[in-house]
């Protein structure tokens, strides 16, 4: 991409790894170094425009791109019209080269809805293809971003769909910041932030699956029934929905600390494929604004168009947040935006919150075991719900979850609150352990039958054997 930083979303060239981070054979031992500590890497690319600044295509051919489709950054790239043959050829070349000549395990395409074909086979199906045959027999990973949730991009190849192995889910990340900020402004507005729409997020994956969508002033989503919960990415925070709040401040600056914690647990402990930002891990105090080095002119306009499209938040639509606004050519503002890294000792109970809920992610045997239809949910209150994992043989697991006040349970009309046959619950973890920067968690249970929530806080249960224990004398029946 041009320039000397940038999001790196406008690329001119897209056989090159940026000259910025060093040579290609940089990039190759960078991926050797990952692939020793059993880390797989996936390159971000995008195949739905090209960058208004240094590309060249367009002297070679006029049908690299078309006006036949609005696209939301500039020409749409020609998949389907005349003289798109050899178009298909360069993408997939493209695709395919990342993963043979870098060792690459896999890709994350951005804004698939931009990518348009009316033909058939289409693209993206032709993509997982490519991808697939230059990893020799490697696994490899596509995953894709669609704000529009058509799931025909999961569905296999062999039936009809495009193979895709994931798709970002944007509507647990609204919910989860609505419920978090209180705000629901602009795309955030079909989003209550809700205990129902949590349960249902981790149990469906999208919350829209053909229903109306205010925002859009028309229907949004597919029907997701069938497909495996790994196929759905939660997350917290992205760089787009980031900068997308005008000052750049992460999610856990605006959040209050316990309901953040107890959040990050409902998404890694859940069944979907959780992402971090970078940083998030140690909760990096550093913004992330929107940042492009372009011609003066360009960058002129650049700047316009951002200030325009935040202006769909009212609260970024006043004169004063509009001055406001970081310039996105100035290089200050790119410079704001580099990690600290020294803070991932100087906040180390936010990395070790991280690390554990991951350990147990992939130790815990129900956890781990993320199947289809293996967990459940319920709504306890306004602000409080209960997921469970179904281990089989009454090993489950139950993950209570309260982003309000203190929620005494006094009667608990709930089965999914009662323990397997012969068990009990018994609290492994919870996000307001001291050592995660919490203020500790009071005892779960008040008396026999009653349980108190704490506020801001989840809290993890195991079904235990009770053998050898007693029911309490006069408490039968």
């Amino acid at each position: 991409f041009p320039g000397r930083f940038g999001w790196g979303y406008d690329g001119v060239d897209l056989f090159a790894p940026t000259r910025l981070y060093g040579r290609p054979d940089a990039m190759r031992r960078f991926v050797d170094r990952a692939h020793a500590q059993g880390i797989a890497v996936i390159l971000d690319v995008v195949y739905n425009h090209l960058g208004p600044d240094g590309n060249y295509l367009g002297c070679y051919s006029d049908t690299y791109t078309t006006d036949r489709y609005d696209n939301e950054w500039g020409d749409a790239i020609n998949f389907d019209g005349p003289g798109s043959g050899p178009v298909r050829t360069f993408f997939l070349a493209n695709a395919a080269y990342w993963i043979d000549e870098f060792h690459l395990d896999g890709l994350r395409l951005d804004a698939t809805q931009q990518i348009f074909d009316r033909s058939s086979p289409h693209i993206l199906a032709e993509l997982r293809r490519a991808v697939a045959r230059a990893a020799r027999g490697r696994a490899t990973i596509v995953v894709g971003e669609n704000e529009p949730q058509d799931v025909r991009l999961l569905r296999p190849l062999d039936a009809g769909g495009h193979g895709l192995d994931a798709l970002w889910n944007d509507d647990f990340h609204h919910s989860a910041m609505v419920a978090l900020t209180g705000r629901n402004e602009a795309y955030y507005r079909d989003h209550r932030g809700v205990p129902q729409e949590f349960v249902s997020a981790l149990k469906h994956g999208f919350l829209y699956q053909g229903q109306w969508y205010t925002w859009q002033q028309q229907t949004r989503g597919t029907p997701t029934f069938g497909l495996p919960p790994a196929a759905f990415v939660t997350f917290l925070q992205n760089h787009d929905q980031i900068a997308n709040s005008g000052s750049g401040r992460r999610g856990h600056t605006l959040a209050a600390p316990g309901c953040w914690r107890a959040m990050t647990a409902l998404m890694l402990l859940g069944p979907g494929t959780p992402m971090l930002f970078q940083g998030q891990e140690f909760a990096a105090s550093a913004p992330f604004l929107y940042f492009a080095d372009h011609t003066p002119e360009l960058a002129a306009q650049v700047a316009a168009g951002r200030a325009a499209f935040l202006k769909q938040f009212p609260s970024l639509n006043s004169p004063a947040m509009q001055a406001h606004l970081a310039p996105p050519h100035e290089e200050a503002t790119f410079v704001r935006c580099k990690l600290d890294h020294g803070e991932r000792e100087r906040h180390r109970p936010v990395l070790d919150l991280h690390r554990e809920l991951l350990r147990l992610r992939r130790e815990d045997p129900v956890l781990r075991n993320r199947r289809p239809g293996g967990l459940d949910g319920a709504v306890l209150g306004d602000e409080a719900f209960v997921l469970r994992f179904f281990g089989g043989d009454g090993d489950d697991r139950l993950l209570l979850v309260n982003l309000g006040h203190d929620l005494p349970l006094l009667p608990m009309p709930e089965p999914l609150l009662a323990p397997p046959a012969g068990r009990a619950w018994a609290t492994v973890w919870t996000s307001e352990d001291a050592a995660y920067g919490g203020d500790g968690t009071p005892p779960l249970t008040d008396g026999p039958g009653s349980w108190t929530l704490p506020g801001h806080a989840a809290l993890l249960l195991a079904a235990r054997t009770t053998h050898g224990i007693e029911p309490p004398e006069g408490k039968h029946g």
